[in-house]
């Protein structure tokens, strides 16, 4: 049952957070080898200015054992 949280600044159109959704769901079922039913896709607006404190902090710099792709961005606390 994988749910995907994808955390994005906010401007990305309906169209193309549908697009992204479609092809996260069709890669998740390739490679997790899982039906469509088991996948679901959130998207979470995280402005610019709250970036650091409700994404990387927790989600990057908090979690990195868990972390399989690290940002090419210089860390926002530095």
């Amino acid at each position: 049952m994988p749910h995907v949280i994808v955390k994005l600044h906010p401007g990305r159109t309906e169209q193309q957070k549908h697009r992204l959704t479609e092809e996260i769901v069709k890669d998740v079922m390739a490679i997790a080898d899982c039906p469509e039913t088991s996948v679901s896709v959130a998207f979470e607006e995280v402005a610019p200015a709250d970036w650091p404190e409700k994404v990387y902090r927790p989600d990057i710099l908090d979690k990195q054992q868990t972390l399989y792709k690290k940002p090419g961005y210089k860390n926002p606390f530095e």
